[in-house]
């Protein structure tokens, strides 16, 4: 297997993530720890928490505009980047967590859907402002068909409602984010409140998150995905938040500060998928690699 899969790797490179309890595999975009974004003061007609939050947030993507992060340009020539770092980045981002294996240096197995994958945005009534939440509703729909042309895997918009979908995408507030979560999440099979806790629960400095879950007998075959983006986030962070997520949420899991040019990198140089990041996810469903294969 090892020779098998080195030589799938070298190939891959030119080509340029059940049982019980279901522990889902947890992909979170947070502010950057060096940022430290001055608080403002914006009037909202949403609660006195939403509103400092949304405050916050918007002062999180104007600091870090301001210092030349969140780029939409996908890279250039400042980025080149080369069949070896491609393999290098694919098996950091592929077969390590952000949270767990990678911190301790324990890589896992591949991880990625083999069904298709029908994707469904829920906005709540709190979702402010109402406008900007549906033009995101679009673009998820548009992100979602760049998703299963890079992967060639199906990916769709699911516009059927929330009981045919398996990945879930959340646009909520502060305000109604766990009751929402809560009450429609657990309608995917084998999804419960306790596996929901790392997306429900947002810590401050936690913009949006992704899990997905593995609730067949094959811990390496996801069946569902839950993703939980604020709505208080600005347009920006908002938009980069759908392209980190749904990537996240289909197997690259994994954040790699080596990883460049790529959403796939803590440190938010890019707010938008980039060519890079779509070699990675056509290496991740291509035909030579299977759920659960090992990284050497």
């Amino acid at each position: 297997m090892a020779a098998k899969l080195g030589a799938c790797f070298t190939c891959l490179a030119t080509l340029g993530a059940c049982l019980t309890p279901v522990e889902p595999v947890l992909t979170p975009k947070a502010r950057p720890a060096a940022l430290r974004p001055a608080p403002i003061q914006v009037a909202q007609a949403t609660s006195e928490k939403s509103a400092a939050l949304r405050s916050y947030l918007t002062s999180v993507q104007s600091s870090q505009l301001t210092q030349g992060l969140l780029r939409q340009d996908g890279g250039g020539p400042d980025t080149p980047f080369s069949a070896e770092m491609l393999a290098r980045n694919f098996k950091q981002i592929v077969f390590y967590n952000e949270y767990g294996g990678a911190a301790q240096g324990v890589s896992g197995k591949l991880r990625r859907w083999d069904a298709p994958v029908p994707v469904r945005g829920l906005f709540r009534p709190l979702c402010a402002p109402v406008t900007t939440c549906a033009r995101h509703a679009g673009c998820e729909g548009l992100y979602a068909k760049r998703l299963a042309r890079a992967a060639g895997h199906p990916i769709s918009a699911n516009s059927g409602g929330a009981s045919r979908a398996n990945f879930l995408v959340f646009f909520v507030s502060e305000d109604d984010r766990a009751a929402t979560v809560n009450q429609i999440a657990t309608r995917l099979p084998g999804i419960t409140q306790a596996n929901l806790t790392a997306v429900r629960d947002l810590s401050r400095d936690i913009y949006c998150a992704v899990a997905a879950y593995a609730t067949g007998p094959d811990r390496s075959t996801y069946t569902a995905a839950v993703a939980v983006i604020r709505s208080e986030n600005p347009d920006l962070l908002r938009l980069s938040c759908i392209h980190e997520e749904l990537a996240q949420g289909l197997g690259l899991a994994n954040d790699s500060p080596a990883a460049r040019p790529s959403i796939f990198n803590d440190d938010d140089e890019f707010a938008l998928l980039t060519d890079h990041d779509e070699v990675l996810l056509k290496m991740l469903y291509d035909d030579r690699l299977k759920s659960g294969n090992d990284p050497a």
